[in-house]
């Protein structure tokens, strides 16, 4: 682990009064995704800003020395980095956790709220608490992800609770071929787990084109849609205390506040 302590900070009274709200994301260097389609999002949030952060990280697959980039010690080196900007709101923007564990990432925000004294999130306990705002407990899943690791999914999700009732997922391992799926190909994959009428569909990848696609397929099928970026953004701008609402035409999560 980095030595330098701990520094809390607090948002200035000039930016309280401007509702300034620093977003920090620290998320896998081979991601081409993320970043764009997060700014695309905020563009007319000028009240908001989003800063990155990478770390090494090429592969998804249970491999020894895939499971390797995700540790601990890594992605707290690469907030590190990112806490120089004095962020607000600071989160892992992956989903390493949905076939790690959840605890993986209970453990981060608690280090990294520890540490910096700011509130931390990541992508999959976002979307983990839209599941529970919105009562959801059959979801359907899409990923780029090879079998063994969507199975790890399915039965941590089982764990907690949550019965997947349908899935699609490309068998691929390449972090950086995640992003070069198509938008036709997301949406039929959709489209097909909807077909098993789930209370909502997750696609679980920071690195797939899903946020601009889900508003339009909620229409079309009737059904919410949670992509991961999409609820990384809801997430940190409910935990900065900004209205994420601006954000409707996004999708249905972003028209919910926590209870």
């Amino acid at each position: 682990m980095p030595s330098t302590p701990c520094r809390p900070w607090v948002i200035s009274d000039y930016e309280y009064m401007s509702k300034l709200l620093r977003i920090g994301m620290m998320t896998p260097s081979s991601n081409t995704i993320l970043e764009p389609m997060t700014q695309r999002m905020l563009r007319d949030m000028s009240h908001v800003s989003t800063h990155f952060s990478r770390l090494r990280v090429t592969e998804v697959s249970l491999a020894e020395q895939a499971d390797g980039q995700f540790g601990l010690q890594q992605i707290v080196e690469s907030a590190e980095l990112l806490s120089d900007a004095k962020v607000h709101v600071m989160g892992w923007n992956a989903t390493s956790a949905s076939w790690r564990g959840f605890d993986t990432d209970k453990l981060l925000c608690s280090t990294l709220s520890q540490r910096y004294g700011i509130p931390a999130t990541t992508a999959v306990l976002a979307v983990n608490e839209l599941l529970n705002l919105f009562g959801i407990r059959r979801f359907a899943l899409v990923t780029p992800y090879l079998k063994n690791v969507q199975d790890k999914i399915i039965d941590n999700y089982r764990d907690i609770g949550y019965e997947c009732i349908a899935e699609r997922h490309l068998a691929e391992a390449d972090n950086y071929a995640f992003g070069e799926v198509s938008e036709d190909v997301i949406s039929s994959m959709v489209r097909e787990v909807s077909v098993q009428n789930p209370d909502a569909v997750v696609i679980m990848c920071t690195n797939l084109k899903g946020a601009q696609l889900a508003p339009a397929l909620e229409v079309e099928l009737g059904v919410p849609i949670f992509d991961s970026v999409s609820a990384f953004v809801w997430q940190a701008l409910v935990l900065g205390k900004v209205d994420p609402s601006p954000l409707s035409g996004w999708g249905r999560l972003f028209g919910r506040q926590r209870e």
